[in-house]
């Protein structure tokens, strides 16, 4: 087993060996693929996030999403608000600073939220609340291409980490690629923060992720993301440039019969810069019945004894959160 020390840093995974050979129903014969298994099994049982590295996503893409963010969000509040954020719209869309609750406290962050667009009434009463269009801004003009194919990589790779993540929990590959990631869902939270010259303003509170994996790709020059270890001490996640940052979320906490667990994490920018951060979240498909695998229960019968361990639709668990945390927007829009 891998021995790091998760203490103090988050561990770095080179991913490409385990990309080379993804599409591979043998890969966990490759020597390469399962040194980066152990390496990922030790990451979500010890501390639930880990920097990827190796992913394959050009370092230009990755900071031109960040750059044209920060473009958006240096625009005057009139002009983001023409793609305003309302319950209407399938709370798809800008909320400015202060709109965005967690856990009932006011976070200090504006944002784009985006889903993935399906079809009205696909999902019967429970989708009704995120139906509608994704509201991209018309500037800066090319974000709208630019975030659908920033999209579409960060699916395949998320896809292609899963298959790992399985093969480190003992199962075949494609585990998680039955009918629970048959169609998956996707959300996206693009993130300004605005600097500050006071200390320990909250961007954003203590949290868990309602997924399955989340991709962080956050500016370099600031360090403001925070995770709590395995003491209850906060870790800096310190930017390394041309990385994401993944954790997994509550979706594979059940999926997994809790040998994984989500992991706390928090924004606090102390930086009087302002910090950009461009979310990207993998779920299961979103009317899948989300509980332990079946091979998982097999292999730990007795380790998820908890009452989250029932049941749960994720699309109605994603809008009760959704709901919750825009309790207070027909007020403060």
């Amino acid at each position: 087993m891998v021995t790091t020390d998760f203490k103090s840093q988050l561990p770095i995974i080179d991913i490409s060996p385990l990309l080379a050979k993804c599409d591979d129903p043998n890969m966990a014969e490759d020597a390469g693929v399962a040194q980066v298994v152990r390496k990922l099994d030790s990451a979500c049982r010890d501390v639930g996030f880990f920097y990827v590295i190796g992913h394959g996503i050009s370092k230009d893409l990755i900071n031109k999403v960040k750059e044209m963010t920060h473009q958006f969000f240096q625009l005057p509040y009139e002009e983001k608000l023409k793609i305003k954020i309302t319950p209407a719209g399938g709370y798809r869309g800008y909320q400015r600073i202060g709109v965005n609750f967690t856990s009932g406290k006011q976070d200090m962050h504006e944002a784009i939220d985006c889903y993935r667009e399906f079809k009205e009434g696909k999902y019967g009463d429970i989708g009704k609340v995120l139906e509608g269009p994704n509201q991209w801004p018309g500037n800066p003009q090319e974000y709208k291409d630019l975030m659908e194919e920033y999209i579409k990589l960060c699916t395949d790779l998320s896809r292609n980490i899963l298959r790992g993540i399985s093969l480190a929990l003992g199962g075949s590959p494609y585990e998680f690629e039955g009918k629970m990631l048959r169609d998956p869902f996707w959300v996206m939270r693009i993130i300004g923060y605005p600097g500050v010259n006071q200390e320990d303003v909250i961007g954003c509170g203590a949290h868990t992720d309602y997924g399955l994996l989340t991709l962080i790709n956050q500016d370099d020059d600031k360090t403001a993301l925070q995770v709590k270890n395995v003491d209850g001490d906060w870790i800096p996640a310190i930017p390394i440039p041309g990385s994401f940052i993944c954790n997994i979320g509550d979706m594979l906490t059940i999926l997994t019969n809790g040998v994984y667990e989500s992991t706390l994490h928090k924004v606090i920018n102390n930086s009087p810069k302002y910090r950009v951060c461009v979310a990207f979240f993998y779920e299961t498909n979103f009317d899948a019945e989300v509980e332990p695998l079946h091979v998982f229960k097999e292999k730990y019968p007795r380790k998820f004894k908890s009452q989250v361990a029932k049941r749960v639709v994720y699309g109605q668990h994603l809008i009760n959160k959704v709901q919750a945390t825009f309790a207070n927007l027909v007020e403060n829009s």
